[in-house]
């Protein structure tokens, strides 16, 4: 396994005095479940506490999650105010968001857009891509394009128009071509480290108190396959 996130040896890609943008590690979690796992959100108000000296509680707002065995960009806000422009700039779409995905067969298309009604299905925690509207299910869409041919595999890019529940994940499962290492959407064997090949790469929105335009653009993890593309 890998070694998870701490204080010490974060990958900071962003910091201000409203934000802090993290690369999440695989077997990271952004916020505390039943596991009891430590957090990430945990590990980040150590680290701020310790670099400024910080009396008392860190405020620190969790603004969006990414699953646990993926990699890549999650913002926390520092403070109350960020937290709740930024809540509003995720829930109403006014971000860009760009995932990376590498998966072993090639979609039938080099480009295309996904249209698919998702279906969570609590117990076992997955998701189901549906092509037609079924009871409690919600649009999903993404668009992919095929960004380099590996030796065995495909790096595929990803920009996401809504946000569902492990919707790439079930999204490119639906069309035959589940993510490395996904055992819950189809993929045939697991990572040594437990994670899969899905990367949030790339996340460009309005800073919610400068009004500023932020790029963050996280680094792939370093595996031979990552490196590749």
């Amino acid at each position: 396994m890998k070694i998870l996130s701490d204080k010490n040896n974060l990958q900071i890609l962003h910091e201000d005095n409203h934000l802090i943008v993290v690369n999440k590690r695989v077997g990271d979690i952004v916020q505390g479940d039943k596991t009891g796992d430590k957090p990430l959100s945990e590990v980040v108000k150590e680290y701020i506490k310790d670099k400024y000296n910080k009396p008392g509680e860190v405020f620190l707002g969790v603004v969006h999650r990414l699953d646990r065995p993926t990699t890549g960009i999650v913002v926390f806000a520092r403070t109350s105010k960020a937290l709740t422009r930024m809540n509003e700039l995720f829930s109403n779409r006014e971000t860009q968001k760009t995932y990376w995905a590498i998966v072993k067969k090639m979609p039938e298309k080099a480009e295309d857009k996904l249209v698919h009604f998702i279906k969570r299905n609590e117990k076992n925690n997955t998701s189901k891509a549906h092509l037609k509207e079924v009871p409690e299910s919600k649009l999903a869409s993404l668009d992919y394009k095929i960004i380099k041919e590996l030796n065995n595999y495909f790096a595929l890019e990803i920009n996401l128009h809504t946000g569902r529940h492990h919707q790439i994940r079930a999204q490119l499962s639906a069309i035959g071509s589940p993510i490395k290492g996904d055992l819950k959407y189809g993929f045939d064997r697991s990572n040594p480290d437990g994670g899969i090949h899905l990367h949030a790469r790339k996340l460009v929105f309005i800073h919610p108190v400068s009004k500023e335009n932020v790029t963050i653009v996280a680094p792939v993890p370093n595996d031979v396959i990552w490196n590749a593309i």
